[in-house]
Protein backbone atom coordinates (compact mmCIF):
# COMPACT_ATOMS: atom_id res chain seq x y z
CA UNK A 1 0.00 0.00 0.00
CA UNK A 2 1.40 3.20 -0.68
CA UNK A 3 1.24 5.91 1.14
CA UNK A 4 0.18 9.77 -0.22
CA UNK A 5 1.06 12.29 1.84
CA UNK A 6 -0.84 15.73 1.30
CA UNK A 7 1.03 18.72 -0.20
CA UNK A 8 1.49 22.38 0.19
CA UNK A 9 2.77 25.30 -0.70
CA UNK A 10 4.54 27.93 0.97
CA UNK A 11 6.82 30.90 -0.28
CA UNK A 12 10.07 30.44 0.37
CA UNK A 13 10.35 33.08 3.01
CA UNK A 14 8.66 30.90 5.23
CA UNK A 15 11.23 27.77 5.17
CA UNK A 16 14.08 28.32 7.44
CA UNK A 17 17.23 25.48 8.28
CA UNK A 18 14.73 23.52 9.91
CA UNK A 19 11.51 24.51 10.20
CA UNK A 20 9.14 25.83 7.64
CA UNK A 21 5.80 27.79 8.59
CA UNK A 22 2.30 27.40 7.26
CA UNK A 23 0.03 30.32 7.35
CA UNK A 24 -3.13 31.49 5.62
CA UNK A 25 -6.17 29.34 4.69
CA UNK A 26 -4.12 26.24 4.66
CA UNK A 27 -3.83 26.35 8.54
CA UNK A 28 -7.58 26.15 8.64
CA UNK A 29 -7.52 23.21 5.59
CA UNK A 30 -4.82 20.99 7.70
CA UNK A 31 -6.39 21.82 11.41
CA UNK A 32 -9.84 21.15 10.42
CA UNK A 33 -10.50 19.97 6.69
CA UNK A 34 -7.97 17.20 7.05
CA UNK A 35 -7.94 17.08 10.98
CA UNK A 36 -4.12 16.65 10.54
CA UNK A 37 -2.40 16.66 14.35
CA UNK A 38 1.11 17.14 15.49
CA UNK A 39 3.74 13.86 14.67
CA UNK A 40 1.83 13.64 11.09
CA UNK A 41 3.93 13.95 7.95
CA UNK A 42 3.14 15.88 4.92
CA UNK A 43 4.88 17.50 1.36
CA UNK A 44 5.63 21.22 1.35
CA UNK A 45 6.86 22.37 -1.83
CA UNK A 46 8.29 25.74 -2.58
CA UNK A 47 7.08 26.31 -5.76
CA UNK A 48 10.75 26.30 -7.46
CA UNK A 49 11.31 22.95 -7.95
CA UNK A 50 12.03 21.42 -4.16
CA UNK A 51 9.89 19.33 -2.29
CA UNK A 52 9.96 19.23 2.05
CA UNK A 53 9.22 16.05 3.52
CA UNK A 54 7.89 17.34 7.20
CA UNK A 55 6.41 16.57 10.36
CA UNK A 56 3.79 18.90 11.68
CA UNK A 57 5.83 20.36 15.23
CA UNK A 58 3.17 23.02 16.49
CA UNK A 59 0.31 24.33 15.93
CA UNK A 60 -1.34 27.59 16.89
CA UNK A 61 -4.79 29.37 15.69
CA UNK A 62 -3.19 31.06 12.34
CA UNK A 63 0.31 29.28 12.14
CA UNK A 64 1.41 25.39 11.96
CA UNK A 65 5.51 24.70 12.21
CA UNK A 66 6.84 21.76 10.85
CA UNK A 67 9.81 20.21 11.37
CA UNK A 68 11.76 19.25 7.78
CA UNK A 69 13.17 15.81 7.41
CA UNK A 70 14.14 15.16 4.20
CA UNK A 71 14.92 17.83 0.94
CA UNK A 72 14.16 16.54 -2.82
CA UNK A 73 14.01 17.74 -5.60
CA UNK A 74 10.66 17.53 -7.20
CA UNK A 75 9.90 14.71 -10.08
CA UNK A 76 6.93 15.99 -11.27
CA UNK A 77 8.99 18.64 -13.43
CA UNK A 78 10.20 18.09 -17.47
CA UNK A 79 14.39 18.40 -17.55
CA UNK A 80 13.59 21.29 -20.13
CA UNK A 81 11.42 24.38 -19.96
CA UNK A 82 8.00 24.81 -22.71
CA UNK A 83 7.12 28.24 -23.61
CA UNK A 84 3.33 28.35 -25.08
CA UNK A 85 3.08 31.50 -26.86
CA UNK A 86 -0.69 32.15 -26.71
CA UNK A 87 -2.43 34.38 -29.43
CA UNK A 88 -4.83 35.99 -27.69
CA UNK A 89 -8.51 34.28 -27.79
CA UNK A 90 -11.72 35.56 -27.16
CA UNK A 91 -13.77 35.24 -23.95
CA UNK A 92 -13.05 32.96 -21.26
CA UNK A 93 -10.97 30.62 -23.02
CA UNK A 94 -7.86 31.72 -22.19
CA UNK A 95 -8.41 30.48 -18.78
CA UNK A 96 -9.21 27.35 -19.70
CA UNK A 97 -6.01 26.92 -22.13
CA UNK A 98 -4.00 28.28 -19.05
CA UNK A 99 -5.16 25.72 -16.23
CA UNK A 100 -4.65 22.73 -19.08
CA UNK A 101 -1.41 23.73 -20.60
CA UNK A 102 0.14 23.72 -16.44
CA UNK A 103 -1.27 20.88 -16.41
CA UNK A 104 0.67 19.29 -19.52
CA UNK A 105 3.90 20.95 -17.99
CA UNK A 106 4.35 24.31 -19.45
CA UNK A 107 7.21 26.33 -17.69
CA UNK A 108 5.61 29.58 -19.04
CA UNK A 109 3.03 31.17 -20.87
CA UNK A 110 3.00 34.35 -22.98
CA UNK A 111 -0.13 35.99 -24.15
CA UNK A 112 0.08 37.42 -27.25
CA UNK A 113 -1.41 40.20 -28.94
CA UNK A 114 -1.75 39.43 -33.17
CA UNK A 115 -3.45 41.28 -36.12
CA UNK A 116 -6.17 39.06 -35.82
CA UNK A 117 -6.69 39.34 -31.73
CA UNK A 118 -10.19 40.21 -31.47
CA UNK A 119 -9.43 41.05 -27.36
CA UNK A 120 -7.84 44.37 -26.69
CA UNK A 121 -6.41 45.30 -23.62
CA UNK A 122 -5.66 49.14 -23.21
CA UNK A 123 -6.41 49.65 -20.28
CA UNK A 124 -3.72 49.02 -17.63
CA UNK A 125 -5.45 48.57 -14.91
CA UNK A 126 -7.88 45.96 -16.47
CA UNK A 127 -4.65 44.58 -17.95
CA UNK A 128 -3.12 44.01 -14.44
CA UNK A 129 -6.71 42.87 -12.86
CA UNK A 130 -6.81 39.65 -15.89
CA UNK A 131 -3.47 38.82 -15.46
CA UNK A 132 -3.78 38.31 -11.90
CA UNK A 133 -7.03 36.26 -12.27
CA UNK A 134 -4.96 34.10 -14.98
CA UNK A 135 -1.96 33.63 -12.64
CA UNK A 136 -4.06 32.34 -9.87
CA UNK A 137 -6.03 29.93 -12.54
CA UNK A 138 -2.11 28.66 -13.17
CA UNK A 139 -1.04 28.53 -9.74
CA UNK A 140 -4.55 26.30 -8.86
CA UNK A 141 -3.74 24.13 -11.77
CA UNK A 142 0.16 23.69 -10.44
CA UNK A 143 -0.88 22.10 -7.15
CA UNK A 144 -3.88 20.32 -8.26
CA UNK A 145 -1.55 18.58 -11.00
CA UNK A 146 1.64 18.20 -7.93
CA UNK A 147 3.48 20.93 -9.95
CA UNK A 148 7.00 21.32 -8.27
CA UNK A 149 7.06 25.07 -10.01
CA UNK A 150 4.11 27.50 -10.40
CA UNK A 151 4.19 28.56 -13.89
CA UNK A 152 4.21 32.19 -14.78
CA UNK A 153 1.66 33.82 -17.28
CA UNK A 154 3.86 36.96 -18.28
CA UNK A 155 3.05 40.34 -19.46
CA UNK A 156 1.21 40.48 -23.20
CA UNK A 157 3.38 41.10 -25.70
CA UNK A 158 2.82 42.10 -29.35
CA UNK A 159 4.38 39.60 -31.99
CA UNK A 160 7.53 41.09 -32.92
CA UNK A 161 8.32 40.96 -28.95
CA UNK A 162 7.53 37.21 -28.61
CA UNK A 163 9.40 36.59 -31.61
CA UNK A 164 12.36 38.51 -30.54
CA UNK A 165 11.79 36.69 -26.56
CA UNK A 166 11.01 33.05 -28.43
CA UNK A 167 14.92 33.59 -30.53
CA UNK A 168 17.39 31.73 -27.79
CA UNK A 169 14.73 29.40 -27.36
CA UNK A 170 16.07 25.59 -28.84
CA UNK A 171 13.27 24.33 -30.73
CA UNK A 172 10.59 26.91 -31.85
CA UNK A 173 7.17 25.78 -33.76
CA UNK A 174 3.54 27.12 -35.35
CA UNK A 175 0.98 25.80 -36.61
CA UNK A 176 0.69 26.20 -40.38
CA UNK A 177 -1.65 25.42 -42.93
CA UNK A 178 1.27 25.44 -45.72
CA UNK A 179 3.68 23.46 -43.88
CA UNK A 180 4.79 19.87 -45.42
CA UNK A 181 3.02 17.14 -44.08
CA UNK A 182 2.81 14.91 -40.90
CA UNK A 183 6.01 13.00 -41.18
CA UNK A 184 8.00 15.80 -41.45
CA UNK A 185 5.91 17.37 -37.96
CA UNK A 186 6.34 13.78 -36.38
CA UNK A 187 10.40 13.89 -37.22
CA UNK A 188 10.40 17.53 -35.32
CA UNK A 189 9.02 16.45 -32.56
CA UNK A 190 10.78 13.18 -32.11
CA UNK A 191 13.61 15.08 -32.86
CA UNK A 192 12.99 17.24 -29.36
CA UNK A 193 15.27 16.18 -26.45
CA UNK A 194 14.30 16.12 -22.93
CA UNK A 195 16.53 18.91 -21.28
CA UNK A 196 16.04 21.83 -24.01
CA UNK A 197 13.57 24.87 -24.53
CA UNK A 198 10.87 24.59 -26.63
CA UNK A 199 8.46 27.67 -27.65
CA UNK A 200 4.94 26.80 -29.37
CA UNK A 201 2.95 29.55 -31.23
CA UNK A 202 -0.82 29.35 -31.27
CA UNK A 203 -2.27 31.92 -33.41
CA UNK A 204 -6.13 33.33 -31.72
CA UNK A 205 -9.16 32.57 -33.62
CA UNK A 206 -8.77 32.94 -37.16
CA UNK A 207 -4.80 31.77 -36.99
CA UNK A 208 -1.51 34.10 -38.28
CA UNK A 209 -1.86 36.44 -40.49
CA UNK A 210 0.47 35.45 -43.77
CA UNK A 211 2.98 38.35 -42.52
CA UNK A 212 3.08 36.96 -39.15
CA UNK A 213 3.57 33.77 -40.71
CA UNK A 214 6.27 35.65 -42.73
CA UNK A 215 8.44 36.73 -39.85
CA UNK A 216 8.33 33.92 -37.80
CA UNK A 217 9.44 31.53 -40.48
CA UNK A 218 12.19 34.47 -41.11
CA UNK A 219 13.11 33.82 -37.35
CA UNK A 220 13.61 30.23 -37.56
CA UNK A 221 10.49 28.92 -35.88
CA UNK A 222 9.25 25.50 -37.78
CA UNK A 223 6.43 25.36 -39.38
CA UNK A 224 3.93 21.76 -38.51
CA UNK A 225 0.85 20.44 -39.34
CA UNK A 226 -1.44 19.31 -37.12
CA UNK A 227 -3.46 16.90 -39.53
CA UNK A 228 -6.25 17.62 -41.80
CA UNK A 229 -8.83 18.63 -39.64
CA UNK A 230 -9.45 22.20 -38.08
CA UNK A 231 -8.80 22.76 -34.19
CA UNK A 232 -9.53 25.49 -32.54
CA UNK A 233 -7.89 27.32 -30.74
CA UNK A 234 -8.02 26.43 -27.43
CA UNK A 235 -7.54 22.99 -28.68
CA UNK A 236 -4.15 23.77 -30.53
CA UNK A 237 -2.21 24.26 -28.22
CA UNK A 238 -3.01 21.78 -26.30
CA UNK A 239 -2.73 19.34 -28.55
CA UNK A 240 1.18 20.23 -29.65
CA UNK A 241 1.61 20.58 -25.82
CA UNK A 242 0.47 17.12 -25.10
CA UNK A 243 3.06 15.77 -28.16
CA UNK A 244 5.76 17.60 -26.74
CA UNK A 245 5.32 16.89 -23.19
CA UNK A 246 5.44 12.65 -24.23
CA UNK A 247 8.56 13.33 -26.39
CA UNK A 248 10.12 15.38 -23.57
CA UNK A 249 8.85 12.93 -20.53
CA UNK A 250 11.37 10.82 -18.85
CA UNK A 251 11.74 7.70 -17.36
Amino acid sequence: MVLVMYRFYVDQSQIGEQFITIKGTDVNHIKNVLRMRIGEKLVICNGQGKDFYCIIDRESKDEITVSIEEICDTDTELDGKIYLFQGLPKKDKMELIIQKAVELGVYEIIPVMTQRTVVKLEDKKKEAKKLERWQLIATSAAKQSNRGIIPMVSDTMNFKEALNYAKNMDVKIIPYEEADGINKTKEIIQSMKSNQSVAVFIGPEGGFEEKEIGQALEAGILPITLGRRILRTETAGLAILSMVMLQMEHE
